[in-house]
């Protein structure tokens, strides 16, 4: 038997009763496990099949390439985390976001650990800091901007020059990429309400060209209309 940490990115109803979960473990990176009966009506544990719950997950070894079936497993850590709209709101699309940028992940335990601070983060209500987090992501995946005296970002290079290189990255949007990439406490930058939405279309921009294969979460226009 295999004990491992994850937090829960997805979970797709196989069957009548089972469960495929994809997760974020300490140990593993990114794994995929299968759970029998999850489903079935006497089984309290899927009220713990939540995105981005912390899980601690026994494994019964495999055999060839089949995925690791789950024997039991049993919530880490009791976030609150779905009663309020719109930290719900947040936590579906990072999930989201994560199941899709974290495929092919190794073992990261600053990743890991980037996760847990953000939910931290989240259940004191900084609302905004689903912004902040998809930049601490580009910074520990070692593909953040790099710094230079210049005004704008271009996003397709990765730096900062005197001219606009796109639409989005204009004087102010650039100037707080800047501001946060520079902050030594990157959850205390501020981010105006009227910024959010450009700045995250921005941060969708730089994702394209800077993580292979991205394509826009399911759930962009949700956490758009939310934050409104």
């Amino acid at each position: 038997m295999i004990s491992q940490n994850g937090f829960l990115l997805s979970f797709i109803k196989y069957g009548e009763n089972d469960a495929v979960l994809h997760c974020f473990t300490e140990e593993d990176g990114f794994q995929t496990y299968f759970v029998k009966g999850i489903y079935s009506k006497r089984n309290k544990k899927k009220a713990l099949l939540q995105p981005l719950n912390m899980l601690n997950f026994t494994i019964n070894p495999t055999k060839g390439n089949g995925i690791p079936l789950v024997s039991k497993f049993e919530l880490v850590k009791n976030h609150d985390m779905y009663a309020d709209i719109r930290t719900n709101t947040v936590i579906f699309f990072i999930s989201d976001f994560l199941n899709q940028v974290l495929r092919h992940e190794n073992k990261n335990p600053g990743l890991f650990f980037s996760i847990d601070q953000f939910i931290d983060e989240l259940m004191a209500k900084n609302y905004q800091c689903h912004l902040l987090f998809l930049i601490t992501i580009l910074k520990i995946q070692g593909v953040a901007p790099l710094m230079h005296d210049g005004p704008y970002l271009d996003p397709e290079t990765g730096t900062f020059s005197e001219v606009p290189a796109h639409q989005l990255f204009t004087n102010e949007i650039s100037g707080l990429w800047k501001k946060i990439l520079c902050s030594e406490n990157l959850y205390a930058t501020k981010i105006h309400s009227s910024q959010r939405k450009d700045f995250l279309d921005s941060i969708l921009v730089y994702y394209h060209y800077h993580i292979t294969d991205f394509k826009m979460p399911a759930s962009l226009e949700v956490i758009q209309q939310i934050f409104e």
